[in-house]
């Protein structure tokens, strides 16, 4: 049907992810033509009946290479707590519904974020331009503004639609940075303040039974030809807690409203895992020897995941609880979020990229105004099934191109120590045993892999079905879920997608080239 080149030519592994998911490649003419129509700049007739904070400290917070800035934020300090303004682009005013470019929005349903590429749900000149909160131009934005008390409870909240023009653009290595020291200038003091506020609001979700979910992503770093040169760690520092905190609390206010209301809008909902699968994932944790109580009980469930914390085996064991947990996806009706704790929750944060955020817009925008027109109740069940689906088929193609080049990471480090260089070794923690070898997980790599029982030749290792674990006949080595090991690259079969380690003594010697980092995509 189309040739897309050569197996190892740079990009073509991505274009077979692209096909492999159905992937759009480019928008169809008359959507381009439609946003190009809004050209570059707002007009005054875009201004009508908006509240005008353009002179107002208001600052944006991303990731080192994002474009697409959908949220800004604004914290003040006062008497009783806070102020807290939450500015949203606001993509309603453009894309409007039943337009070219609302049912292409639609049929994408949310952008995709590959290796090498984002496959955007709006055009260009709309996702990184006009609707982009770009620093120092004037930008239409969706606000919602909360008044805060000092232990995080919210006195007073209103939404309305505003003009904004953001001062600073910061990264989250920047945000960080400030937060790591005395505030020397006002936006160091606007980020300390957001700080204080999200640290507040943090506390407070935690302490009504939120659960720690939080997994460091790896960030795979290429060079012009699309081929992967670094490993980055990106962990979740408070610089990310502090837009997430204001951006949770933006959304369960929005759904909060929009239920008291009775207006027709998506959630985002998480319903309740069945008991059995707690019961399995509690057996599962009974390997790595960490002892639970009735994981039915929200207490006992966060009290597993704090004694996780600095465990050399929580990737695993939050992996394997986010596994026995239900997926998180859309519905018309509030069922209420059980990862978040929370009883009203709606996506409204990135509507640059989500279409579910678009829909929860405009239905805010038609009960601010009643002559504003918004989504037919009938139409959100089916709209919300196709968003799951097509939500999860981004998900999907998303790690498999990180995957596909965290393997051609790997398989160069290999190719390099066939032509004589040194192999790199690294920190490996087994998940499982199994009669054929050890599947790991490498911490720093956020890769798993197989050690194959061929090619541990220090001893003749035994399965032992019973309890899970692998024993050397001749030395007694207990090889079992939970141990660390040291390894290097044995194999990589990219058809497959499939690496194979290799044991090595403890004292091996050579570093990976992964490093840490505090940016996040």
């Amino acid at each position: 049907v189309e040739v897309l080149g050569a197996a190892g030519s740079p990009g073509v592994d991505m274009l077979s992810v692209i096909h492999k998911h159905g992937l759009p490649r480019e928008f169809p003419a008359p959507v381009s033509v439609e946003a190009e129509h809004f050209g570059g700049e707002i007009t005054a007739k875009d201004l009508e009946c908006r509240e005008d904070l353009r002179g107002r400290n208001i600052i944006t917070i991303d990731p080192d290479t994002a474009r697409d800035f959908d949220d800004a934020i604004e914290v003040q300090a006062t008497d009783y707590g806070w102020e807290a303004a939450v500015h949203i682009a606001d993509v309603s005013h453009y894309v409007k519904p039943g337009t070219a470019l609302d049912k292409e929005a639609r049929k994408r349903g949310n952008s995709v974020y590959l290796a090498d590429r984002v496959i955007p749900m709006l055009p260009e000149n709309l996702s990184n331009g006009l609707c982009s909160l770009r620093p120092d131009e004037d930008r239409l934005a969706f606000s919602v503004f909360a008044k805060i008390n000092r232990d995080g409870t919210i006195r007073d909240v209103r939404f309305g639609r505003s003009v904004i023009r953001s001062s600073a653009r910061l990264t989250y290595r920047q945000a960080l940075a400030l937060l790591e020291e005395p505030p020397k200038d006002e936006t160091g003091r606007r980020v300390h303040e957001a700080w204080n506020c999200s640290s507040v609001l943090r506390k407070k979700r935690f302490a009504a039974g939120a659960l720690d979910l939080e997994m460091p992503e790896v960030k795979v770093w290429l060079d012009k030809e699309g081929r992967p040169v670094k490993l980055e760690l990106v962990e979740n520092d408070i610089s990310h807690q502090l837009i997430e905190e204001l951006m949770l609390l933006a959304n369960e206010l929005v759904a909060r409203h929009l239920k008291h209301r009775k207006q027709p809008n998506i959630y985002r909902i998480h319903e309740k895992p069945e008991p059995e699968k707690l019961d399995e994932y509690r057996e599962l944790a009974a390997t790595y020897g960490v002892k639970a109580g009735d994981l039915g009980h929200r207490p006992e469930l966060q009290k597993l995941l704090d004694g996780l914390k600095g465990k050399p085996y929580a990737g695993a064991l939050k992996i394997g609880l986010l596994k026995s947990l239900k997926r998180a996806r859309y519905s018309p009706d509030p069922l209420g979020h059980f990862g978040l704790s929370k009883s009203d929750y709606s996506h409204f944060t990135s509507p640059i990229r989500r279409y579910a955020d678009l829909l929860t817009h405009r239905s805010l925008a038609r009960d601010l105004d009643p002559k504003q027109k918004g989504p037919a109740s009938t139409d959100l069940g089916p709209v919300s099934e196709h968003l799951s689906t097509t939500e999860r088929t981004a998900a999907d193609a998303e790690k498999e191109s990180v995957r596909l080049k965290k393997l051609e990471y790997f398989s160069n480090l290999a190719a390099a120590e066939t032509k004589g260089g040194v192999a790199p070794t690294f920190d490996a923690q087994v998940i499982e045993a199994r009669n054929y070898g050890l599947l790991v997980e490498l911490p720093e790599a956020m890769m798993t892999g197989l050690v194959p029982v061929s090619t541990m030749d220090d001893d003749f290792y035994i399965f032992d079905a019973t309890k899970s674990r692998l024993l050397g006949k001749s030395s007694g080595r207990v090889l079992k879920a939970g141990d660390l090991l040291r390894v290097q690259v044995a194999r990589v079969d990219p058809f497959k997608q499939q690496i194979d380690f290799r044991m090595v003594n403890e004292g091996g010697k050579g570093k990976p080239k992964v490093e840490r980092g505090r940016s996040r995509r």
